[in-house]
């Protein structure tokens, strides 16, 4: 079976508003907190577990609904929101947390079906979304707060037709404070369109994961045992490992690749840092640069001390593309420890 979904619309409009007549091909935009926490079950049935994930100073407890928690392909919903209310909002008109879609848009726009189950999935989902109750206090909007909220508010359907042919016509969804201080904020993400045709619920976390940290620096590493914590992946570790070595293998995350190396994953934007084999088959390379530069296990137990919770792979990483841009230092791991203290000055671990 193919990792990624058929491309079901291939001519279509995206994210037209008809109901207020914003004919706009939008790009497709999530929540930067989500994207960096594991707020979205993994499961594909209903996932009635108690959730808890804790990283440095984040905590964050989902509590399930009668149909169970929101699931990663719910979420779908929410990143359609979002993107009609940053668009709207980039354009100067009024925004608020009521955001009406049009149904039928809304399944296109995130290749879906448009069959009769379709929407009654779709309205177990708005179920789930509404009855899911977060507890955390990740920050949203520079409001740091202990909150606990449904991740929407509530919903209204407007229907069309009655009985078998009954369809749901528009939606009027009210997105959570929480939620809505990310688009004030302008705390969210483009994302490629080809994310939702990803199969596998594990690989749209990665994808955001990706998305979010790597963003358009050309590499970015983390260590296998927190990226799965940073998943919210259950799995068993040589399960979650021998995952990360199929996605190596197969290379179809859009926008990133992704290489193993030892204990590590190194995720690449696209076009940067890799280099394609004219031998059979495809090899990918490292960049010769990065390994110039070398920081000691020392400098790493001190930056323990200065930035406890961060993981000192993703800052190895961000600090020699920086450093890729200056002269050599005499003294690398001195200045490593002095960008990690600036870089980190104030800033919760992710």
């Amino acid at each position: 079976m193919s990792a990624l979904l058929p491309e079901r619309h291939p001519v279509r409009d995206f994210f037209i508003d008809r109901i207020e007549l914003d004919a706009v091909d939008v790009t497709p935009r999530s929540d930067m907190a989500s994207m960096g926490h594991p707020i979205f079950s993994l499961a594909t049935h209903p996932d009635m577990r108690t959730l808890r994930y804790e990283n440095d100073q984040t905590i964050i407890e989902i509590h399930p609904s009668s149909k169970g928690l929101a699931t990663i392909f719910d979420k779908d919903i929410l990143i359609y929101a979002i993107s009609k209310l940053m668009d709207r909002q980039n354009r100067g008109a009024a925004i608020g947390q009521v955001v009406r879609i049009t149904a039928h848009d809304l399944l296109v726009a995130t290749n879906r079906q448009t069959g009769g189950i379709t929407y009654e999935r779709l309205e177990n989902a708005l179920d789930r979304l509404a009855g899911t109750r977060i507890k955390t206090n990740i920050t949203t909007g520079s409001e740091v707060t202990r909150q606990n909220f449904g991740i929407i508010e509530w919903y209204e359907y407007n229907r069309k037709g009655s009985g078998f042919a009954e369809r749901l016509k528009f939606l009027d969804i009210k997105l959570s404070d929480w939620l809505y201080r990310t688009v004030t904020s302008a705390e969210v993400l483009p994302i490629s369109r080809d994310y939702f045709r990803l199969r596998r619920p594990i690989d749209r976390r990665l994808y955001e994961i990706a998305r979010k940290h790597c963003g358009r620096q050309p590499s970015w590493r983390i260590g296998s045992e927190l990226l799965q914590k940073k998943c919210g992946s259950k799995q068993e570790g040589k399960h979650f490992a021998a995952h990360l070595r199929e996605l190596a293998r197969s290379d179809h995350l859009p926008d990133y690749r992704m290489t193993l190396e030892g204990e590590q994953a190194v995720f690449w934007r696209r076009g940067e840092g890799l280099a394609k084999s004219t031998e059979a088959g495809e090899k990918i390379v490292k960049p010769t640069a990065d390994r110039a530069i070398r920081i000691s296990q020392a400098a790493f137990d001190t930056m323990r001390e200065r930035a406890p919770g961060w993981d000192k792979y993703m800052l190895e990483s961000m600090y020699i593309e920086w450093a890729k841009t200056k002269d050599a230092a005499r003294h690398e791991d001195a200045r490593f420890l002095r960008w990690v203290t600036s870089y980190t000055k104030g800033k919760a671990a992710p």
